[in-house]
């Protein structure tokens, strides 16, 4: 077993912000835009649904990190068991055996007591299930998935992770540089422009540039300044999560009280009324709202130092319905408040040249720049963990050294970053990318890969440990049924989004 260094613990409330902080970032951003060609009662729907089943396949990857401790934690007695340790008896020169107490697939808790002679009091029985299925070593979902799965299916994990980060980067690159061509062509912003006028509008009057091409030197400045930090190591702490959850709870409640204000304050003339539901908006907003539910590929980092285990599954459930509630009225008053909800939020604050409050205008400024804020601390720490999964899904990483210097430090470092800002070189939409990402890559590891990691794992422990010993963080929707409903509800998603992108 390798050593893994001891974590350092924290509260159970650091563990909700850090969830909550994880959930709520681009995706929250492209909702509104999402929500506003679905309807508001369509897509209040569609939210609520997809909220809940993110939820379920959460609570798959608790039980599934369970599941791995278990089978760490039995290898581990086991191999304490091989080498077994031998008391000599000072009376009689009788060697003692002290052997851990081992779960046989055919038998049961009590029956496993009762051979080692232990009474079978709650504090003993409590004491052999915590033996086994516990949260206390953090295990990634790659390992997870190599544990469960094997070759093929750890391969599949892998490119499924890479094609979701590549999505990830391509995102922020896109956020990032509108959101700074946005503001520096503020005063020359029409708010009826279009992406597709972006090409052929000037970004300021008499000028050569178009919005498009200034959106493109955004870019390769962006890349110039964060894209160098893939050839190193860069780590997040907690206290800079700590701080970008801060500026995101300012910034969202910002955004949602000046929809507020607009709704009350300001009544447009003719008034904004939108449509309740159309059917051909649902594909826009599967993709993103998978991709605004997405954290499951980094449960076992967030969850693992949390001190009290066993407030696990509540914290979870208070996030999910929190997070809920905020998607909801994020983009209820964004749909009420704008005839036009921009495919990035953030862009219908863009500063306004008439404005005369400093104060107002210096809001404007934070909003429109928020996404530059948060997601270019971000980025560094995708496009490391992109390269280093493509180190894994290609070369052997217990012999990385061996491999030449221009593979290692070169070559996959510019196979992390080329790629997704090659494709935001030719679009911006954000929405569009998020979309995909989140419909493709994101039901890979929010949908399918929990519930075939669950099956398996549960299959796994009942033939090694037993049924005896109970997983106390085991899902409440332990039936067959709803991984049927699951992997039906992910392929109707698939089925749906690829229609619509083949319009």
């Amino acid at each position: 077993m390798p050593n893994r260094s001891a974590q350092e613990e924290y509260p159970t409330w650091i563990g909700f912000v850090f969830v909550f902080n994880l959930i709520v970032g681009t995706g929250a951003l492209t909702l509104p835009s999402a929500f506003s060609h679905a309807g508001w009662l369509l897509g209040t729907i569609v939210i609520v649904v997809l909220a809940f089943v993110s939820y379920v396949t959460v609570t798959f990857v608790i039980e599934t990190m369970a599941c791995a401790n278990a089978i760490l934690n039995w290898r581990r007695l086991h191999f304490i068991k091989r080498d077994r340790v031998i008391e000599q008896d000072e009376d009689s020169n009788v060697e003692t055996i002290r052997e851990p107490l081992l779960v046989r697939e055919s038998s049961t808790l009590d029956d496993q007591l009762t051979e080692a002679g232990i009474e079978q009091t709650p504090l003993n029985i409590m004491y052999c299930r915590n033996q086994y299925y516990s949260l206390s070593t953090k295990i990634e979902m790659g390992e997870m998935a190599n544990l469960f799965f094997g070759r093929i299916g750890n391969y599949l994990f892998y490119f499924c992770l890479a094609v979701y980060l590549y999505g990830d980067l391509s995102i922020y690159s896109a956020a990032v540089a509108k959101s700074l061509r946005d503001v520096i062509c503020a005063h020359n912003h029409s708010a009826n422009a279009t992406d597709s006028d972006d090409i052929t509008n000037r970004c300021w009057e008499n000028s050569v540039l178009s919005r498009f091409d200034v959106y493109r030197l955004c870019l390769v400045v962006f890349l110039g300044i964060l894209g160098p930090f893939v050839f190193f190591n860069v780590q997040k702490t907690k206290y800079l999560q700590l701080v970008t959850v801060l500026f995101r709870w300012l910034a969202f409640s910002v955004m949602i009280s000046i929809a507020i204000h607009r709704l009350f304050a300001e009544q447009p003339d003719p008034p904004i009324v939108p449509k309740r539901a159309d059917i051909n908006g649902i594909p826009y907003l599967f993709g993103t709202c998978i991709y605004s539910f997405m954290c499951h590929h980094s449960l076992p980092s967030l969850l693992t130092p949390i001190e009290n285990k066993r407030r696990v599954k509540s914290l979870i459930s208070l996030d999910y319905l929190l997070i809920c509630a905020f998607y909801l009225s994020l983009a209820l008053t964004g749909i009420f408040a704008f005839n036009e909800i921009k495919d990035l939020y953030t862009l219908n604050f863009v500063p306004n040249s008439n404005q005369d409050s400093g104060f107002l205008k210096a809001i404007e400024y934070f909003l429109a720049l928020f996404p530059v804020f948060t997601l270019s601390t971000s980025f560094p720490i995708i496009a490391i963990t992109l390269r280093s999964n493509l180190q894994t899904l290609f070369l052997d990483t217990t012999q990385l050294d061996s491999y030449n210097f221009f593979l290692r430090r070169v070559f996959f470092p510019l196979l992390a970053i080329l790629p997704s800002i090659t494709v935001c070189f030719f679009t911006e939409s954000v929405i569009s990318l998020v979309g995909f990402t989140g419909c493709y890559a994101g039901t890979g590891i929010q949908y399918l890969i929990p519930v075939f990691l669950v099956l398996y794992a549960r299959r796994t422990c009942e033939s090694i440990i037993g049924r005896g010993i109970i997983n106390d963080f085991h899902s409440p929707f332990r039936g067959n049924l709803w991984l049927v409903l699951i992997l039906s509800w992910a392929s109707a998603c698939l089925v749906l989004v690829t229609i619509d992108l083949m319009k």
